[in-house]
């Protein structure tokens, strides 16, 4: 599957309904607040902060929506996603792979009740990145929405709904 990262994802989430309410119009401090405590971001090229730690890294959200037991909840989801013993480690040290358990780790801390992912396998052997599917999809059956924007056709047969972009228009969707 191909999309058009910088227009398609941006206005499906400007246009989908939160809560009974359509989004698209809110100011931008109310459209931050949602961004910040309702939806994690898995980047492509983990916009991880340079010379810090993981563990900084995935707490960094929680810094402006001061969630309580933070640092606990970013050392569990570091484990949960097999870096349990590279919690410390600084991330210009980390492979590409780790990286993007980091940012995958980030876009949890905030119990997101949307994930929009980016290739959130596009980094990983197939081993950790069908147990980072197997954690989305657990978090989908538990309600919380999942976006994927892949070229994996692995991840496109595990969804319930797949539409393909291309030069920037659904050309194709099934549900």
């Amino acid at each position: 599957m191909a999309i058009d990262d910088d227009h398609f994802v941006g206005a499906a989430v400007a246009q989908a309904p939160h809560d009974g309410r359509d989004v698209a119009h809110l100011r931008d401090r109310a459209a931050a607040k949602i961004r910040r405590e309702e939806i994690g971001f898995v980047f492509q090229n983990f916009n991880l902060l340079p010379r810090t730690t993981a563990l900084a890294n995935v707490l960094m959200p929680t810094i402006y929506s001061h969630i309580k037991g933070s640092r606990a909840k970013a050392i569990e989801l570091l484990k949960t996603v097999g870096l349990g013993e590279r919690i410390h480690a600084n991330v210009d040290n980390l492979s590409g792979g780790e990286k993007q358990r980091v940012a995958i780790a980030r876009a949890l801390i905030n119990d997101p009740n949307i994930i929009l992912a980016d290739e959130p396998t596009g980094n990983l052997d197939s081993k950790t990145g069908a147990s980072i599917i197997d954690l989305l999809e657990d978090l989908n059956k538990k309600g919380v929405t999942v976006l994927f924007v892949t070229h994996d056709l692995g991840i496109v047969k595990r969804t319930k709904t797949v539409y393909k972009i291309q030069d920037g228009q659904i050309v194709d969707g099934k549900e």
